[in-house]
């Protein structure tokens, strides 16, 4: 590389003092002036980066792995995705530190624990992305979020508006004197059409919401359902689910993240390295995201073509070295 870099920078970058969300700020802080604009929106999620070779510590250790119904060993990290102008920004993250040692009272087996909550962690995203002054009018996650103290908590800590799934089991009422004497049933009992939009009360929550119920195709061709509710209640059923469909950006985050910025291939030991890994891992994807922008190209076919590009200048070099044929 003719001395721009070396195995002791990288070295010595992993070794450094830890770098965290508030670094990482630093790097992606330019990009989001540049992009940013009124009609983005926040998406927050959890992703496990698997491990199953690596030392157990206090960031790598077993966690339950929702999408595959069994515990994984591995760093398990919240990240807070800034959606805008068809470009998904990481703008904070955190890594589940399970510092806490504790006796499992149906296994007697010591187990570890975070000190703060994903929910903790989820409303400190949010509130990093409000002081950083990202403009976003919407908050988008999953299922897991989705708590009655979430969403007070974005409806009224930082004044936005959300668009969130809820469980088929969540108590609601459609009328506020139900509300009031605590008359609720399961969100999936009540008579609602796909594509028009109910407005109700949900137990434990002081603000009225818009439900849809969005019905789709799965894969394997059976029939899903999903509950939708958001706090503006100026919104109608099309821009309910197209606002929700944005959240699927991060999908495509994680799995970059993991493929192409090679996160989960990291030779690390220490959870200092570990981090600073993990560090280096968003900034990639974020360089390969502004690439895609520019480029109109996916980060899987950038990765191709440098990898193509690789191995044509190996290649060429190789034939430079062959040895030269003697006259017979």
């Amino acid at each position: 590389m003719d001395g721009a870099l070396s195995h002791d920078r990288v070295q010595r970058f992993l070794a450094s003092p830890r770098k965290g969300g508030a670094e990482f700020w630093k790097v992606v802080k330019p990009y989001v002036r540049q992009l940013q604009r009124d009609d983005g929106v926040l998406i927050v999620d959890d992703s496990i980066a698997e491990k199953p070779y690596t030392d157990e510590n206090d960031i790598i250790c077993w966690h339950y792995d929702h999408s595959k119904d069994r515990l994984v060993k591995g760093i398990n990290f919240i990240s807070a995705l800034y959606h805008v102008q068809e470009v998904s920004l990481p703008v904070g993250y955190e890594l589940i530190e399970k510092t806490e040692r504790f006796i499992d009272k149906k296994t007697g087996k010591e187990k570890r624990r975070s000190s703060v909550t994903k929910n903790e962690i989820y409303q400190d995203l949010i509130r990093q992305a409000v002081r950083n002054q990202i403009p976003f009018k919407y908050v988008l996650n999953d299922v897991w979020y989705a708590s009655a103290d979430n969403m007070k908590f974005v409806k009224h800590d930082i004044e936005r508006d959300f668009v969130m799934p809820l469980k088929t089991n969540r108590k609601v009422t459609v009328s506020g004197e139900d509300k009031k004497h605590g008359r609720y049933v399961r969100v999936d009992t009540l008579v609602l059409e796909p594509g028009t939009v109910m407005t109700i009360y949900l137990e434990g929550v002081d603000f009225p919401l818009s439900l849809v119920k969005q019905v789709f195709t799965n894969e394997d061709g059976s029939t899903g359902i999903l509950y939708l509710v958001t706090s503006d209640s100026d919104l109608t059923y099309d821009q309910i689910t197209t606002l929700y469909g944005k959240r699927w950006n991060v999908e495509p985050y994680h799995k970059s993240l993991k493929q192409n910025a090679s996160l989960e291939k990291s030779p690390t030991r220490t959870e200092t390295t570990q981090s600073n890994h993990f560090f280096a891992a968003v900034c990639a994807y974020l360089k390969l995201e502004m690439l895609k922008s520019t480029t109109q190209t996916n980060h899987f076919a950038l990765k191709s073509k440098l990898y193509v590009r690789a191995l044509r200048t190996a290649f060429d070099t190789l034939q430079e070295l062959q040895p030269i044929r003697l006259a017979a």
